[in-house]
């Protein structure tokens, strides 16, 4: 029998809290055996909202929390004790495989690059999670970790997304593409141009240029971007979901007739919502660092918060830390051969 996968979960961390963690780390532990988890944070509102002991799931008190709006300067040098840094403590220490906090962004950042460390040949962290599209789904890269990003950094995003891809959608060759405002060689910034003609060198699958449509087209599977750009791009399509969303139902609660017809289209309306439902995609890996660490999304639900413990689990299956340091050192070294 495997080794089940040990995850700290940041209790405290999020909109929500211990409200959200405990019981979505019941109801996943209960649903997998192949996990133990680490809830970390305040022993007793955990131990409130716990209830009595449960199998696979065991508890670390850590004294501090790390506010949402805290600055990730004033979080590294004061809350020493906080659940997000006692939880990246834990996996620096090997008594945790993996992390997720639906905390502060910007703090788990810097404190997981702080605890932590980078990979070799990596320069920076970035923020990688996967969206609907018409076939399947679309990986992006870079989603906020870094607002300015050289062209060195973009080619190290393509490796990272790539490798991410290959190992936990199983694709062999993952389809790469560069975020430009067109796909014509002339268009994009310096840092764009300059990457495309990196990632035109290497040995990934890589396509060029594609445009913010080509998220949801299902042509792609990964798209590389500066963090400010990814960032946008990711609010806008949560926008756009939820403006299409209030727009069906509006239009269906107009009069009888289009009650009727909402009724009878119910299912397939299901259906729909089911497949952009963000909550089914939560969960944004930290790419680049010594360990796996999930951000979930500060709102997130039970439902939201599981499937972030469960990219965790198969990120850590897949060893993808290993994956990505082998691969970027592959591609440097080519590159000096050539």
């Amino acid at each position: 029998m495997d080794k089940p996968v040990r995850i700290a979960l940041d209790a405290m961390g999020g909109d929500h809290g211990v409200a959200v963690v405990v019981p979505a780390a019941m109801a996943y532990a209960a649903s997998d055996p192949g996990v133990e988890l680490i809830l970390v944070g305040d022993e007793t509102a955990i131990g409130e909202k716990l209830g009595g002991e449960h199998s696979r799931i065991t508890v670390h008190h850590a004294s501090q929390v790390v506010g949402m709006d805290e600055l990730p300067s004033q979080a590294l040098r004061h809350k020493k004790d906080s659940s997000m840094r006692v939880a990246l403590n834990l996996v620096k220490e090997g008594h945790a495989d993996a992390c997720v906090s639906a905390g502060n962004t910007g703090a788990l950042m810097a404190t997981a690059r702080f605890v932590l460390k980078m990979l070799p040949h990596v320069d920076r962290p970035a923020i990688i999670t996967a969206l609907p599209n018409t076939a399947s789904q679309t990986w992006v890269i870079d989603l906020g970790a870094n607002v300015d990003s050289s062209e060195e950094h973009l080619f190290q995003f393509a490796v990272m997304g790539a490798e991410q891809v290959a190992a936990l959608s199983g694709i062999e060759r993952p389809r790469v593409g560069l975020l430009n405002i067109g796909e014509e060689e002339i268009k994009g910034n310096e840092q764009v141009k300059k990457a495309h003609e990196l990632l035109q060198a290497s040995d990934l699958n890589y396509l060029g240029y594609v445009e913010g449509d080509n998220i949801f087209d299902g042509s792609v599977d990964v798209v590389v971007a500066d963090g400010f750009v990814g960032n946008v791009s990711l609010k806008s399509s949560e926008g756009v979901a939820k403006m299409i969303r209030h727009f069906l139902q509006e239009s269906f609660r107009q009069n009888l007739l289009t009650k009727f017809a909402g009724l009878v289209a119910l299912p397939v309306l299901k259906a729909f919502a089911r497949k952009i439902d963000p909550r089914r995609y939560n969960g944004a890996s930290l790419l680049g660092l010594n360990g796996v660490v999930i951000k979930s999304h500060g709102g997130a639900d039970q439902l939201a918060f599981g499937n972030a413990i469960g990219i965790a689990k198969k990120a850590v299956h897949n060893n993808i830390s290993h994956r990505i340091a082998r691969h970027v050192e592959a591609q440097l070294a080519a590159r000096e051969q050539a």
